[in-house]
């Protein structure tokens, strides 16, 4: 489905990978992706029906994720427009073990091996980003399985909250971070239980490090949160 929104549609202005590519520039690469709509909970890709592109998310959420053996789903991302994800062996994006799904109505730019290879990977700009990007990604995993295999549930819900609140559109006139997570989507994000997920939050929430809402979690002591991301036992 393609989306048709009022104003203009680009795919490529809020993209960290395109910021130095010209308007001229951008406009003629918005020619050749055209955006498409996906309801929530509907599958960008999935083991089941692989996708060999790269998509590049303008507006919505995606939720990353894989099954275990156990079939227990285990998040690896929630992506926040702007993201680039997808099966791209050429970018070294390797998803065809994992699942994408719309978290909530997103709009997504979808390019092709082709497109790749002639428009991004032969502009040295694009693809000197392309690299910093991966690295990025790869540390963000490495302190991720680091988190699950060591650190107690406290500080990773801590240190994910505070992550998230990184990511997410930044507060309007000095408003609190707000993180749009129910606590099984935050479970999942953590390998961990609803159960001990939830109770983790409603001890935050006591201490007022955060206020909670139906799908919404208000960041209000950022240091305490730090400190508490922090612990290691």
């Amino acid at each position: 489905m393609t989306a048709t929104p009022a104003e203009p549609f680009s795919c490529l202005t809020e993209v960290e990978l395109f910021a130095d590519l010209s308007p001229a520039e951008i406009a003629a690469m918005d020619l050749m992706t055209p955006a498409h709509l996906f309801r929530a909970g509907e599958f960008v890709f999935s083991q089941s029906q692989p996708v060999t592109a790269l998509f590049i998310l303008k507006s919505g959420r995606v939720r990353v994720f894989r099954v275990t053996e156990d079939g227990k789903a285990l998040t690896m991302a929630i992506l926040e427009p702007g993201a680039v994800f997808g099966e791209m062996l050429l970018v070294g994006q390797r998803m065809y073990d994992n699942y994408a799904e719309a978290i909530e109505d997103a709009a997504i730019c979808q390019l092709s091996v082709a497109e790749v290879e002639q428009y991004f990977l032969s502009d040295p700009r694009i693809a000197v980003r392309i690299s910093r990007l991966l690295g990025d990604q790869v540390a963000r995993l490495e302190e991720r399985l680091t988190d699950l295999a060591l650190r107690p549930l406290a500080a990773r819900v801590a240190s994910t909250l505070l992550k998230l609140a990184e990511a997410a559109p930044p507060p309007r006139f000095g408003h609190a971070f707000v993180v749009r997570l129910t606590h099984e989507q935050l479970a999942g994000l953590l390998g961990a239980t609803r159960e001990s997920t939830s109770k983790t939050m409603a001890d935050f929430a006591a201490r007022s490090l955060i206020r909670q809402g139906r799908g919404r979690i208000i960041i209000q002591d950022t240091a305490a949160l730090h400190e508490v991301a922090r612990k290691t036992a």
